[in-house]
């Protein structure tokens, strides 16, 4: 299995495409958003500056590309190449391939969301005590997971000529709808209502709460439990049905 996840961490490294739109592009975003705001300019209802509170949704952003992206999409590709029916015919099990997948999309998020830190505290000043600043990679590294285990249910749901809408509607969807690229505190309050009840939003509101000084709300935790289970669970059962229909 070690060997399988250097192998995936090696292919990812070389993919020039997803590391821009994984690593780079969320920083990019980060400069454009927040790049004309003022130090003192605050997110109405939040209490934080927009460099910050914009650093949080644009490093979970990062995370959430690598780890949704990159698996759907690689996982569809690989089951019709015949690449997954090719690794059944070893020793590796069936959970040791999703754990695979997962664990480097992980690795690779790692990148993603240091690099927007590092230029929110270069270019727009971002302070935070050395403790939010581990709680935050800690926190937002971890609840990537959630995301990781959907891009493994969406790489099994879909072939490789549906995965691609399929993951653009959802990555767009939860960023978007979640909070990640404005303020859900902008949206309408019906739309709102429906913003609170998505993964994305329970993922921002962890790193909010920590640049907050505060523990996070069991709510949003509770929330990305669930949603862990949900997918890990999908992901799995859509593995053994692929497996029997081998």
């Amino acid at each position: 299995m070690n060997s399988l996840i250097k192998l995936e961490l090696a292919r990812a490294l070389r993919n020039r495409k997803f590391l821009f739109f994984s690593v780079i592009y969320p920083s990019a975003l980060f400069l454009l958003i927040a790049g004309n705001s003022g130090s003192t300019d605050r997110i109405d209802g939040t209490g934080l500056t927009v460099a910050t509170y914009m650093m949080v949704s644009m490093a979970s952003f990062g995370a959430l590309t690598a780890v949704l992206m990159g698996n759907s999409e690689r996982i569809a590709k690989e089951r019709e190449s015949g690449w997954v029916r090719q690794l059944r015919l070893t020793t590796l099990p069936g959970r040791g391939y999703v754990f695979a997948k997962t664990a480097s999309a992980a690795v690779v998020s790692l990148p993603s969301i240091v690099i927007v830190f590092l230029v929110a505290a270069a270019l727009k000043d971002v302070r935070l005590d050395a403790w939010q600043w581990l709680a935050l990679t800690a926190a937002i590294w971890a609840g990537s997971l959630v995301f990781a285990a959907l891009g493994v249910a969406i790489g099994y749901l879909a072939s490789g000529d549906a995965v691609r809408p399929i993951t653009m509607i959802t990555y767009f969807g939860l960023s978007m709808l979640g909070g990640l690229w404005m303020p859900a505190t902008t949206f309408p309050q019906w739309l709102q209502s429906i913003a609170e009840w998505l993964p994305t939003h329970a993922y921002a509101a962890l790193g909010q709460a920590i640049e907050q000084s505060r523990s996070p709300h069991a709510r949003d935790i509770t929330l990305l439990v669930v949603y862990f289970v949900l997918f890990a669970g999908g992901a799995a059962w859509l593995y053994r049905k692929d497996t029997l229909k081998a």
